[in-house]
């Protein structure tokens, strides 16, 4: 088996409501679908969400590296052989993770549906029956985000991720009306998404929160200060996750020798995809850290192969892959069973992707063979 030809869809998903965090507010998101034939007549989808502030790409940098440079790097490979897959992206271009996520994920979607197998079959097999979902809080006004909390609890939501990063002491009080909205209900996680910046900032909030049950706090600090996070770790016993500072195999072997974590967020468009993050539990495993795979706010495809990941490892205690729910139209078919997530067997990521919704989102496109 061998790729033929790639096809490249610039699209902006429309999302019900803007979704506001630390650094940006967004009104859609903009991703990049892939999707590679081969000369068996198999087709495979993949997706980036590349992110200024996180992996360094932009929407119209990672189409035209896709386009000019990784995409004619595998033209004519068999997408089988996935460890030389990367060594060719990597050899051609540094970095770039959201790109090469989109190429490794549409590779696991051939090889699947080639070996008629569900991509968590190739990488350790299924090892969870299901994940309960976590709903997000984006950034508002304390009152907002309570009602909104309290309404989700009605629809059988058992645990949240609250959004801050702005002032720390009215972050402080967002935290405090979400969780005496929802505390007999649910449990609440809590995603600063580098907004303290300081670890000085970190333990006043932490201090201030003394007196709440959270699960964790997330990557308070700028995400190379990853001896920020170990100071703030030996400064209290409250569960700390690292996402912004986790990309790749080096900066979790740093976070393991410095102790800098409890927890990590391994996410595809960080790492790079489905190979790269499967390696980074691994990683963790080794070390007796936990991890969850998130996400960029990405479609059914991105999320779903996230989802694969996530079922295959024991180790992977949470998800947090709820993009689909957030838009207004996607582009594929992945089911939740809210509160829970389960995947079905069908081959690959096991979704349908809908071409005319996929043209319909398209803002700009190409196809190279």
């Amino acid at each position: 088996m061998k790729i033929t030809s790639m096809s490249l869809y610039a699209i902006r998903l429309p999302l019900k409501q803007p979704f506001v965090i630390s650094y940006h507010t967004y009104n859609d998101m903009p991703s990049i679908i892939v999707k590679l034939e081969t000369d068996e007549g198999f087709i495979g989808y993949g997706e980036a969400v590349p992110d200024e502030h996180v992996t360094g790409e932009t929407w119209e940098s990672t189409f035209h590296l896709l386009k000019n440079t990784l995409g004619p790097s595998i033209i004519g490979e068999n997408p089988l052989q996935i460890e030389r897959i990367h060594e060719r992206m990597n050899k051609v271009a540094y970095g770039v993770p959201a790109a090469k996520a989109a190429i490794d994920i549409a590779c696991f979607d051939l090889i699947g549906k080639k070996l008629g197998q569900p991509i968590y079959q190739l990488i350790g097999g299924r090892y969870h029956d299901e994940f309960p979902i976590t709903h997000v809080l984006s950034i508002g006004e304390p009152e907002k985000m309570a009602r909104e909390a309290a309404e989700r609890v009605q629809m059988g939501y058992t645990s949240f991720k609250i959004k801050v990063g702005t002032d720390v002491m009215e972050d402080v009080n967002r935290i405090k009306a979400v969780y005496e909205s929802v505390k007999n209900d649910a449990v609440i996680r809590v995603d600063v998404n580098q907004g303290w910046k300081t670890s000085a900032a970190a333990l006043k909030g932490i201090r201030a929160l003394q007196s709440i049950d959270i699960d964790w706090l997330e990557q308070p600090v700028m995400a190379d200060d990853i001896d920020g996070m170990a100071f703030i770790r030996s400064k209290t016993d409250l569960s700390l996750m690292i996402d912004e500072g986790l990309k790749g195999q080096r900066e979790m072997k740093e976070i393991i020798s410095k102790n800098a974590a409890d927890r990590v967020n391994i996410k595809l468009m960080k790492c790079g995809g489905i190979q790269p993050a499967v390696k980074l539990a691994y990683q963790a495993e080794l070390a007796g850290i936990e991890c969850q795979v998130g996400s960029m706010v990405e479609s059914s495809i991105a999320s779903s192969a996230g989802f694969h990941v996530a079922f295959s490892k024991k180790n992977i205690t949470s998800v947090e892959l709820t993009g689909p729910l957030k838009f207004s139209k996607d582009v594929g078919d992945l089911k939740y069973d809210i509160p829970f997530i389960r995947l079905n067997g069908q081959p690959g990521l096991g979704i349908v992707v809908d071409e005319s919704t996929l043209e319909e989102l398209t803002v700009f496109k190409d196809c190279i063979s």
